[in-house]
């Protein structure tokens, strides 16, 4: 009989769907190793949120056929062993795009016009003080470089469109396999940088994408910049964007992901100014858990009844 573990909390409309196909599965919030490779030894398919799912825990899994991310980053799982296992990792690639787009211009617009100072300046009986909030920007007519073009970069731009704004995109495999993108722009990355009045990033964390943004890309930036990533912590050298905040090099930054999660309170990082924070949640509207959690379960029974969604598999070469 097939077992499915879903591996953190998932919205009930994923599960009412392996509720209607008879489908056993179990529910685990408990992330620790031992624990997990004792629960998850007979287990055909596994759908996990954020718990982490190294070699130590796979290689337990006798039974796996697929892992599934209710997500799209996976640097969380163990995907050189999957690789040598020919075990397939599939993403929710449909599902959030729309979420963390609508995220995106949030951060850009709460940056831009200072909205959290504004907001504290009222509630401290300040009102009159207004002035005091200077060197805020409008979204209208700006320049936006998009690193990343793929779902989510799409409905970034497709939403920028409406301010008006000149979309550039950064994505060296969109422009090498001569991906039609119009009526926006291909545009390398040092000259994005020098261009751009705002930035949004959309690439996963890899050794290639590891600390992409650093002192020498922040340098490249004019003052006026703001930058906002809701990919994965690490590709924003969050140190080197302190200083760059500090020094007034850049306007403003937004960061829905930190290099360590939960960011420690000592984290040098959250004593920036002008800087929005979220806790990686720009995925999390109630529309999107809704839809994370069918994909997610669509994802597993697709492949186990041999009919692959092969558009949300990381690894289709392995298959």
């Amino acid at each position: 009989m097939t077992k499915i573990a879903l591996i953190g909390e998932f919205h009930d409309a994923g599960k009412e769907i392996l509720r209607r196909n008879k489908i056993n599965f179990i529910e685990i919030f408990d992330y620790d190793f031992e624990y997990l490779k004792n629960r998850l030894a007979d287990c055909d398919g596994i759908g996990i949120r954020t718990a982490k799912l190294p070699a130590e825990v796979l290689s337990h899994c006798k039974s796996l056929k697929i892992v599934a991310r209710h997500g799209v980053g996976y640097d969380s799982v163990d995907l050189k062993y999957l690789n040598q296992n020919k075990i397939p990792l599939a993403i929710t690639g449909k599902s959030n795009a729309v979420s963390v787009a609508e995220h995106v211009i949030t951060m850009f617009l709460v940056t831009a016009r200072k909205i959290i100072e504004c907001h504290e300046l009222v509630k401290k009986g300040e009102f009159s003080k207004k002035t005091l909030i200077q060197n805020t920007v409008e979204l209208f007519n700006k320049k936006i470089l998009i690193i990343g073009y793929g779902r989510i970069g799409k409905e970034v731009a497709k939403r920028l469109h409406s301010f008006d704004c000149e979309i550039l995109v950064h994505d060296p495999f969109v422009e090498k396999n001569n991906i039609n993108i119009n009526p926006y722009k291909f545009i390398d990355l040092q000259s994005g940088l020098q261009n751009a009045d705002f930035i949004t990033i959309h690439v996963p964390l890899t050794d290639g994408t590891k600390n992409l943004i650093s002192k020498e890309e922040l340098s490249l930036m004019n003052k006026n910049t703001i930058i906002v990533n809701t990919a994965r912590g690490g590709i924003v050298n969050q140190d080197d964007l302190f200083q760059s905040l500090a020094e007034n090099k850049i306007l403003g930054a937004g960061l829905d992901v930190f290099t360590h999660e939960p960011p420690e309170k000592n984290d040098i990082i959250l004593q920036a100014q002008n800087i929005v924070f979220t806790p990686h949640n720009a995925a999390l509207t109630n529309e999107c858990r809704k839809r994370m959690s069918i994909e997610t379960i669509e994802n597993i029974l697709t492949h186990l009844d041999n009919k692959t969604d092969l558009d949300n598999i990381i690894n289709k070469n392995i298959l």
